[in-house]
């Protein structure tokens, strides 16, 4: 790693002050994304803003129809919490699945998706559930926020603090996994929402996580794992490399939607 500067933030508010005028300060959350980054130096912040300190960043609470989960809060607390398992589980079962025990115990929801990693697990439900991503200057809609590889939309220094996720009346999520990482080689999240139905990818697309319409479509008609067997992705739109090729990855995309729907 380079040098840096480690600043530890009492709170939110301290935490976007610290970063205040600092053009390659970074927040530094549960750390599993950004510290492996800089050992291989892809990443050289000049400050780090640990947000550790900030009580009012974790948690999870019921607020109407709405499960709210702090930007703070590990993966290994959503998998256990028995809000999240009675209102909302498949966002219990997505927890559990990330990584190893170390990294669901310092890992992070909001780390995960400012990083927004494109075989990353948390975009998928993000989307899936066409949830918020609140920060300390607005809330933004799950469809605004997610802009590519790696890149979302918050602007510098902005500061994830918390995500609504809207209370589903069916969801899921299940991943073909890579068996040393755990990231998704396709992951598909499903939801039945007020609003109607929702299908999310991640780890397939070239373009990172992703809705599919046609999938969504099928689903309004008949909510069954049949209505989505029949949807086929382009293989010109995966991503490819030594797990998987672009049409093994198509083919995923379909046999994991039917299995989430089954699930849900």
């Amino acid at each position: 790693m380079y040098n840096f500067n480690y600043h530890k933030a009492a709170s939110a508010q301290s935490a976007a002050s610290l970063i205040g005028g600092k053009a390659d300060a970074k927040y530094l959350a549960g750390g599993q994304s950004l510290i492996a980054t800089m050992k291989l130096r892809l990443a050289q912040p000049s400050d780090l803003i640990d947000l550790a300190g900030a009580a009012e960043l974790k948690g999870i609470k019921v607020d109407g129809d709405k499960i709210v989960i702090g930007a703070m809060t590990t993966h290994a607390d959503v998998a256990v919490d028995a809000t999240v398992k009675a209102k909302f589980p498949a966002l219990a079962v997505l927890a559990e699945g990330i990584g190893d025990r170390q990294v669901r115990n310092r890992g992070t929801i909001g780390g995960s998706l400012a990083n927004n990693d494109p075989a990353a697990c948390w975009p998928a439900a993000v989307l899936g559930a066409g949830a918020t991503v609140v920060t300390n200057k607005r809330s933004i809609a799950a469809d605004d926020f997610f802009k590519g590889l790696y890149e979302t939309a918050l602007e510098p220094g902005e500061l994830i603090t918390a995500v609504q996720f809207p209370i589903a009346k069916k969801a899921a999520y299940v991943k073909f996994k890579q068996p040393a990482s755990r990231f998704a080689i396709v992951g598909v999240f499903v939801a039945q929402t007020t609003t109607g139905a929702r299908v999310a990818v991640t780890g397939a697309s070239l373009s990172g996580v992703m809705r599919v319409k046609a999938m969504e479509d099928a689903l309004a008609k008949s909510w069954s794992a049949d209505a989505v067997k029949g949807v086929k992705l382009d293989a010109g739109d995966m991503n490819g490399d030594l797990h998987a090729s672009p049409e093994y990855r198509a083919h995923l995309v379909s046999v994991m939607a039917a299995r989430a729907v089954a699930a849900s």
